[in-house]
């Protein structure tokens, strides 16, 4: 299950602080900061992990581009020298390091800041993980931001550090664009998994409906509402970027970007009808406890509506009255209790013949 309340964290510690404060809001997932650069050309890749952002920003550029990426952003530092190093403004540097904002796309002239969100199943929590990832693409490098490690991005550093497809000869926005990419493949794969719930819950609702049931239905609906207010700025960054008129963004990217641009429309589409899915099943859950009372109250009622009789002859009978014949009839009474026994079967016979009961 995704955990939401992670994102709706409170920037109340930021209030009264000029814009462009540089400050963590989100939680610490990382001890320290990890740094992993790739440096490549046409020709060549080397893949580097210096210990400091020191280290990383000392070391020469050995290729055409430079693919820097952050896990943890907790210390402030880090991410103000590498704005410094490639001039990014302290406005970006403050949406990195908001991991609680919302997936956009800024254009700032020499450089482009992309921040999206990130979905991933883990394996070891048997969850769907969330985290927001910022990227920056200028001119000859791509800078990316998490603030954790683990990522969707392995297929990426596979095709770069082994010279597959076309990724080497590209430019950077190519780069960005196959990160993208990543990101929204893996969306179908954590969509697909909540699609398997969806069937399990269903088929839980039609065989035996319980409290857990709803609670389970009510989870899964809060998360696809979070999903659609994920995707939809999702959809929202892609189109920027064909229609972005910066000199960073090729014309020959178009072709792919509306390619995912039509990858991000279909996952909206499906996380749509997952919401469908989810009412219908809750009204289903709602239809099926109604059909169970209504059981219940059904059999209530026969037993009610044949007992009325038999109590009615038994209070008449119980009237401490002197004269009634009947008491005094050496067999009145076995023969009341079968009277009282041969009515009560005939209305039992009368409800299911009418198909009451």
């Amino acid at each position: 299950m995704i955990d939401i309340s992670a994102f709706f964290k409170t920037r109340s510690k930021k209030a009264g602080m000029a814009p462009g404060t540089l400050m963590h809001v989100g939680e610490r997932l990382e001890e320290q900061v990890t740094i992993n650069r790739l440096d490549y050309a046409a020709g060549f890749c080397h893949r580097s992990t210096p210990a400091t952002i020191d280290e990383c920003l000392e070391v020469e550029k050995r290729g055409d581009m430079v693919w820097i990426n952050i896990d943890g952003l907790h210390d402030v530092s880090v991410i103000e020298k590498l704005g410094s190093r490639f001039a990014i403004d302290h406005l970006s540097l403050e949406d990195i390091l908001n991991t609680a904002q919302r997936p956009k796309l800024e254009d700032s002239g020499h450089y482009l800041l992309i921040v999206i969100k990130m979905l991933y199943f883990s394996e070891e929590s048997g969850r769907v993980e969330v985290e927001q990832i910022s990227i920056v693409l200028g001119s000859d490098f791509v800078l990316t931001f998490q603030e954790s490690r683990g990522d969707v991005f392995g297929s990426v550093r596979e095709r770069l550090l082994m010279g597959r497809g076309r990724i080497r000869k590209m430019g950077a926005d190519y780069l960005v664009y196959a990160i993208l990419d990543s990101v929204v493949d893996h969306y179908f794969i954590v969509l697909e998994r909540l699609g398997e719930e969806i069937s399990a819950l269903e088929e839980k609702i039609v065989v035996n409906p319980t409290n857990d049931t709803l609670q389970a239905l009510h989870q899964l609906r809060r998360e696809l509402i979070f999903l659609g207010k994920s995707t939809w700025p999702m959809r929202e960054v892609v189109s920027g970027l064909e229609r972005s008129e910066s000199n960073l963004v090729s014309e020959g990217l178009s072709r792919y970007l509306r390619d995912l641009y039509d990858h991000t429309v279909q996952i909206i589409d499906i996380i749509e009808t997952y919401k469908d899915l989810v009412q219908g099943m809750m009204d289903l859950y709602m239809t099926s406890l109604s059909n169970k009372m209504n059981e219940i109250m059904k059999v209530l009622t026969v037993f009610a509506s044949i007992f009325i009789p038999l109590t009615f002859v038994a209070g008449i009978y119980g009237m401490n009255f002197e004269h009634m014949p009947e008491l005094s009839v050496p067999w009145a009474y076995p023969l009341l209790l079968f009277l009282m026994f041969l009515g009560a079967m005939a209305m039992l016979f009368f409800y299911r013949r009418k198909g009451w009961w």
